[in-house]
């Protein structure tokens, strides 16, 4: 990434997985700059608060929060409540709340102002665990998937809820909408993604999908989905070792990111500026890739077992 030192300074990247630990990077140079203890033995996602003051796990039974304005290697607030798998977590776009969705079946919404550290005003149950849960821009609708293949949208304004099955049988893995709100993409473990156009969705009346595209994306589980913040590109990760960029609105094939010893690639994000994007994979290394030509500019290097989170806070995202 060509960025000069003092942007470089301000992109936080953060890295997790099997070995009990996070790890903070600088993204320019791959020197690992923090380290942080993690108590469970798995990290299922990471997100890093709208402020840039916090990082958030998602793992088993519990939400850690992690200070990133001190060098405190432990979390400095956990979140109990849950039974099982805590899958997914990220925030509104001012702070003010969290949302969560796990194995046990619920959704909920946590109220991170407040000192009870079990508060949530509101929780979403379905009859499967769930996998993915991704937060509408107007910020007042929830779309989660479950492994049931089902897609739930969640009215957090009238507490209702739609649900659609795009696949029988297909467990849903990951969702995502673009910042435009134009597209809806949901990926699943028979490799499919499927894409859908967005009407409406303001802050006064219910987001109605189109089904628009589905496509073979991957020959085996497709684990996430995610689209660049200029909403031209799609990227999905799978188990068959590859993570591929797709071109929007056709959907096809950009750019195939491919290493031998890469195996399972979990997780993806990409920069504020869509030129790059980072993926996280079994073989212990985050990567770097550059957009345009497929080409991994750089590796992150620390890691003692897989790596299946990340999470980026890019400076021109703030």
């Amino acid at each position: 990434m060509n960025k000069d030192k003092t942007e470089s300074d301000q992109i936080i990247l953060a890295t997790g997985g099997y070995d009990h630990t996070i790890k903070l990077w600088q993204t320019h140079t791959g020197i690992c700059q923090r380290t942080m203890q993690h108590g469970e033995s798995q990290i299922n996602a990471l997100k890093i608060t709208p402020d840039k003051k916090h990082l958030t796990t998602a793992s088993y039974q519990h939400i850690y929060m992690y200070d990133l304005t001190s060098n405190n290697q432990n979390a400095i607030i956990n979140y109990e409540g849950t039974s099982k798998n805590v899958t997914c977590v990220g925030f509104n776009a001012d702070g003010r709340w969290m949302y969560s969705g796990g194995e046990d079946g619920r959704a909920r919404i946590w109220d991170i102002r407040s000192r009870n550290n079990s508060s949530c005003p509101k929780i979403f149950e379905v009859q499967a665990p769930i996998t993915c849960i991704c937060l509408h821009p107007n910020q007042v609708e929830l779309f989660m998937g479950d492994q049931n293949g089902v897609i739930y949208r969640w009215d957090l304004r009238t507490n209702t809820f739609e649900e659609l099955i795009p696949e029988p049988d297909a467990m849903i893995l990951d969702l995502d909408i673009d910042a435009t709100c134009n597209y809806m993409a949901s990926v699943n473990n028979k490799g499919r993604c499927y894409i859908w156009s967005l009407e409406y969705g303001s802050t006064d009346t219910p987001t109605n999908l189109q089904p628009k595209h589905k496509f073979e994306a991957h020959k085996k589980h497709a684990l996430k989905c995610n689209f660049s913040p200029n909403s031209e590109y799609l990227i999905t990760t799978s188990a068959d070792q590859t993570a591929k960029i797709w071109s929007v609105p056709n959907f096809t094939l950009l750019q195939e990111l491919k290493q031998d010893s890469q195996r399972w690639v979990w997780d993806a994000a990409f920069s504020a500026d869509s030129q790059y994007v980072f993926t996280a994979s079994s073989d212990c290394y985050a990567r770097l890739w550059n957009v345009n030509t497929g080409v991994m500019e750089r590796h992150y290097a620390g890691h003692q077992k897989a790596v299946t989170a990340l999470a980026l806070m890019d400076v021109a995202a703030s």
